[in-house]
């Protein structure tokens, strides 16, 4: 596999933390996900592109089987068309008192989980003097965003109103379930059944919205159920299947080049608070990156990276800035170079090893790597 940097090659001694993406694991999958939704796919590139870089996975993605983006704030929308993607795009969290405007000067879609929100799009709308595209977010079972089932009905007549006055079209509707990382829960059937009950609601309101959207990553995998007309995908595209029952392609890996190493004596103790000290005679080598990076201190005293061929435990407690790595017998020199996590193929910590290490989900390890680490 040949990783895809984000910046021109150089020497990876002479850098710091760098941060890589395989564009072509992106595409796989993509092209994985686009033959299981049965239908339409949108690829989410929220959070910068679940950290890969928005702009670089919405490309891969479109051009590899997906017809749709989604973004969760109007503002990674609007980056998204300045950096010059015209694809469909839907953004679906924002507050009620957001100016929807520039999203609908901008041709994005908006979703509308409430009275307030639909109030204050068909205001922009006519500003505007334009028509404001419209997807109804109805809450299947987690009491997160979306509308409460008791308020769906009203919500759907105010969508219905602003529809014939021409503000708004209501193009789709949409949900989330709650524990699609679990196939064949009960609340996962309990979410669909509120889903169809919503959309059969919205049509006897005299709404026609060709699209509804259920399924995430999770439930695409596998919940064939759930997939409606469109999928939303952001997980899967750089390689996290939230069941673990999908071989999906990694696309991240962070390396980081040995800045000093030292031979220490048994009884050696390392790190703040003195949490680890050298059973015998060693060598520890010095990775200058930490918790300000998105190396996880929970992680500490059970983490390992990749150095010469070899895991090597991180010893003592991950620091803002550094970390410690015990190296044993391996001849290990200044500006060798660590991957803290890869895809796993030459044996390599993975995303998931460092979940588990730190007691979290893989979202959250792709997620946190911070501003200092050079894409």
């Amino acid at each position: 596999m040949t990783a895809l940097s984000l910046e021109p090659a150089v020497d990876q001694r002479s850098r710091g933390a760098t941060l890589q993406v395989d564009l072509s694991a992106v595409a796989a999958n993509v092209r994985l996900f686009a033959d299981r939704s049965g239908g339409a796919l949108m690829a989410v590139v929220k959070a910068d592109g679940f950290g890969h870089g928005a702009t670089r996975v919405a490309r891969t993605a479109l051009r590899n089987g997906a017809s749709w983006l989604g973004v969760t704030s109007v503002e990674e929308a609007v980056a998204l068309r300045l950096d010059g993607i015209d694809a469909p795009t839907l953004s679906w969290l924002n507050p009620a008192d957001r100016d929807f405007g520039v999203a609908i000067i901008h041709g994005i879609d908006l979703a509308a989980p409430g009275d307030e929100h639909l109030t204050a799009i068909v205001a922009a709308a006519r500003r505007a003097s334009r028509t404001a595209r419209v997807h109804l977010h109805l809450d299947v079972g987690m009491a997160r965003d979306g509308a409460a089932p008791a308020d769906w009905a009203r919500l759907c007549r105010s969508a219905r109103r602003a529809e014939r006055a021409g503000a708004i079209r209501v193009v789709g509707v949409m949900g989330h379930l709650a524990r699609a990382d679990e196939p064949g829960h009960p609340a996962n059937k309990a979410g669909r059944n509120r889903f169809a009950w919503g959309v059969a609601v919205a049509r006897r309101q005299g709404l026609r919205p060709p699209l509804r959207h259920l399924a995430a990553t999770a439930a695409t995998l596998t919940d064939p159920l759930s997939r409606h007309t469109l999928c939303r995908v952001g997980a899967g595209l750089v390689g996290i299947d939230p069941t673990g029952r999908t071989r999906l392609q990694r696309a991240m890996t962070l390396t980081a080049p040995v800045v000093s190493v030292r031979d220490v004596a048994p009884g050696t103790p390392v790190g703040y608070g003195h949490t680890w000290a050298a059973s015998r005679a060693t060598r520890l080598a010095l990775l200058p990156l930490g918790y300000a990076d998105g190396v996880p201190r929970s992680a500490s005293g059970r983490a390992e990276v990749w150095l010469r061929g070899r895991r090597c435990p991180v010893v003592g407690v991950v620091s803002m800035d550094q970390v410690v790595v015990d190296v044993g017998p391996v001849p290990v020199a200044v500006g060798d170079v660590a991957t803290v996590f890869g895809p796993g193929d030459d044996g390599e910590p993975t995303i998931t090893d460092w979940a588990r290490w730190s007691g979290t989900i893989e979202h959250e390890i792709v997620t946190g790597i911070g501003p200092r680490v050079l894409r």
